[in-house]
């Protein structure tokens, strides 16, 4: 295999790993546009990166981990409803992101390849960080995954059964974050909501239990990936569109398949 094909198809896979249960959960829990925020936010980073001058990806983590725990302190203060707080959060990220990028309009910036991502260029550095970074959200995920459900089924059940609910969903919309500024250089600010979201909502419609749905999320990803990167490489189509419109292909597949009865995925 082309070496610059097995980088991006390792890249690819290694952002599916994380995504898939992370993306169940982000399903579960309505927060689709939470995800948006974030990625929103990674724009920004990106922007402060040349201000501080800090690694993009460092930049990105730390933005994207701020607004995050901006909204926590947000919900806990306002009357305004998450919806409401998010769409906020998120344009205000967006366009100040685009604001600061604009004085920074001589420097050396890629605005495309952070916008859609640019899999192709990624380099071994890149595949190593995602490794490292993608195992500590999956063990994470993995040590607090029935909390983490148990949760997104009822968080006062939660707390009655014990659970640090408070504690926990910070560190869910921590985890988001690293993975967005993970995922930013792969996939793109506009693309990695989908990745997060279109996989977990696929396999919705196949799953018998949480569990198998996050099983069957990261393998719907992984397909994503190496058929979009085939694809691009097949019709020199752009990488990151074309795993995002390979995920949307397999999800309409997925909507004429009978829905799993008894269904016992949450919500």
């Amino acid at each position: 295999m082309d070496e610059l094909l097995l980088k991006a198809v390792l890249a690819g896979s290694l952002i599916a790993l994380f995504t898939g249960p992370l993306g169940c959960l982000v399903v579960w829990r309505r927060l689709a546009f939470f995800g948006d925020a974030l990625a929103h936010s990674a724009l920004l980073g990106v922007a402060l990166s040349l201000v501080t001058e800090l690694p993009p990806g460092i930049a990105v983590a730390l933005t994207a981990a701020s607004l995050a725990i901006l909204l926590l302190y947000l919900r806990s203060r306002s009357k305004l409803a998450d919806d409401t707080l998010l769409g906020i959060l998120s344009h205000s990220a967006l366009a100040l992101g685009l604001v600061t990028l604009t004085l920074f309009e001589s420097s050396s910036v890629n605005w495309m390849g952070y916008l859609f991502g640019d899999i192709l260029a990624v380099g071994w550095g890149d595949v190593l960080t995602a490794s490292l970074l993608g195992l500590l959200v999956i063990g994470l995920l993995a040590w607090f995954w029935q909390s983490l459900v148990l949760i997104s089924i009822d968080r006062d059940l939660a707390r009655v059964d014990g659970v640090a609910v408070d504690r926990l969903e910070l560190l869910f919309m921590l985890l988001l974050a690293v993975a967005i500024a993970v995922a930013i250089k792969i996939i793109g600010v506009l693309l990695i909501t989908a990745m997060l979201v279109i996989p977990a909502a696929t396999a919705r419609y196949l799953a018998y239990s949480p569990g198998q749905m996050a099983r069957m999320a990261t393998a719907i990803g992984l397909a994503a990936v190496w058929g979009g990167i085939g694809a691009a490489f097949q019709w020199d189509l752009p990488t990151g569109p074309a795993i995002v419109v390979t995920a949307l292909l397999l999800f309409l597949l997925a909507t004429l398949v009978r829905r799993p009865t008894p269904r016992t995925t949450p919500t």
